[in-house]
């Protein structure tokens, strides 16, 4: 039976959640007014917005409805380096209460501001983010997204503490000491990396603790795609309940979306964020339903105003209610990126498409690494697999039967063979964040 969209658990009055059941024309309402005046924001704020709408011709008063948004010019991650460190933000520095930096491993980093109003969106989007999955107040979270300049820690944070979650703020890595927290604090619920679960479930078994007999019930993971089967293998070795939520430094950071208790689909808070599919080659918007490229605006940020951000994620928003009975919308689960495909003898190849390969196999640890080479001017794939110590055999034939397999399953996902090597149980590189899957040597001229 479906709770009460206004109250939780014990009965008492939630406006947040009553967010996620407006009426649509209401939503709608709201998208609009908050739509004109972001984009009036941008333009008499941000020098880029302003310039590449004057190319278009295009002023504010124009956007008289939600179709017109797609008369808006597009951003891109490019435009935050262009513009580093403060070019796109719409106000003075003394009302910037928060600064957000990527890493910056791939060139300058992306630096992203808030003001407080901005602050208290967050951690209300967050809230009830966590409100969908079930957390309450009740619980102790251990939090071991990464804290510093890195949104996921201190994002996620705000939203626990919002709820009245008690939070223990561990941020990542010394893998032993976390466990120990898990059951000497008695943990609940956790929030972190999916990959760095899987760390944790490894290290737990090697330690001998089962982390089925501790009191940890959900977990909340993002901050990188993972897969149907990853979550099926989080759920099955833990007893726990795996949700996905969703978020993007430059839009806000976690908390631009998140599932509820029905695991269909990532409900996007929109009337903060405003989500489009478009055709990522076209351009040109997609109906729902339909895969391609998912685009957002922010609805209500003030420090950084963003138009039409072309996320680079690959999904489609879902046509059908869900039965939470929620109204805001929701998309397929981020499960590959466009920028992080490569292709091979001419066919589009993603991750995640081999660790849904791997993992429907059997048998094999969710832990694998994709090595991309060049031979005699050819294109390889190499698999890298880990296997269960228990299959780990001294008969070829065992062996031979267990990569034959693998790579069968890949082949038939991809449509093209790859060599599969099968490695010993962590011999592979183990992340304390985001998993680096692919390794690809064909930058620095591959072999001969």
């Amino acid at each position: 039976m479906k709770r009460n969209c206004w109250n939780d658990q014990n009965g008492r009055f939630l406006p947040e959640m009553s967010l996620d059941f407006m009426p649509v024309d209401k939503l709608k309402q709201v998208q609009l007014q908050r739509l004109q005046a972001t984009v009036s924001l941008a333009y008499e704020k941000v020098p880029l917005f302003r310039s590449r709408m004057d190319e278009k011709k295009l002023k504010p008063s124009d956007i008289k409805s939600l179709k017109d948004i797609t008369l808006i010019p597009f951003s891109m991650k490019k435009d935050l380096r262009d513009t580093y460190p403060y070019g796109l933000f719409a106000t003075d520095m003394k009302q910037v209460v928060r600064l957000h930096a990527s890493s910056g491993t791939t060139g300058k980093p992306i630096v992203v501001g808030y003001t407080q109003e901005d602050m208290d969106v967050w951690a209300q989007v967050i809230k009830r983010g966590l409100l969908a999955t079930g957390y309450t107040s009740d619980d102790i979270v251990q939090n071991f997204y990464g804290y510093g300049l890195f949104t996921g820690g201190l994002g996620v944070h705000g939203g626990l503490e919002s709820l009245g979650a008690t939070v223990i703020p561990v941020s990542g890595g010394n893998t032993e000491r976390q466990i120990m927290i898990m059951k000497d604090f008695e943990v609940t619920a956790i929030a972190g990396t999916p990959s760095y679960f899987i760390r944790i479930i490894d290290v737990a078994e090697k330690m001998g603790i089962d982390l089925k007999t501790l009191k940890i019930k959900r977990g909340l993971f993002g901050a990188e795609p993972w897969s149907d089967g990853m979550r099926d293998y989080i759920e099955e070795r833990t007893g726990i309940k795996a949700y996905d939520i969703y978020g993007l430094s430059e839009i806000i950071g976690p908390g631009v979306g998140c599932e509820c208790e029905c695991q269909n689909g990532i409900h996007i808070y929109e009337d903060h964020f405003y989500p489009e599919i478009i055709d990522p080659e076209t351009l040109e918007p997609l109906p729902d339903g339909q895969e391609g490229e998912l685009v957002i605006s922010t609805l209500s940020k003030q420090a950084m105003p963003i138009l039409r951000y072309r996320t680079r994620d690959i999904t489609s928003i879902e046509a059908t209610p869900c039965p939470c009975g929620r109204t805001i919308r929701r998309i397929k689960r981020i499960g590959r990126r466009s920028d992080d495909m490569f292709i091979i003898r001419g066919v589009n190849v993603f991750p995640s498409q081999i660790e849904t390969a791997l993992l429907r196999a059997e048998k094999a640890l969710p832990h694998y690494q994709i090595v991309l080479d060049r031979k005699n001017h050819l294109d390889t794939v190499e698999v890298k697999v880990e296997v269960s110590r228990d299959m780990m055999s001294d008969s070829m034939s065992d062996m031979d039967s267990l990569n034959k397999r693998f790579s069968h399953s890949i082949e038939q996902i991809l449509g093209i063979s790859v060599l599969v090597t099968l490695c010993e149980p962590d011999s592979l590189p183990r992340s304390e964040g985001k998993a680096k899957r692919v390794i690809d040597n064909r930058a620095i001229g591959g072999s001969l």
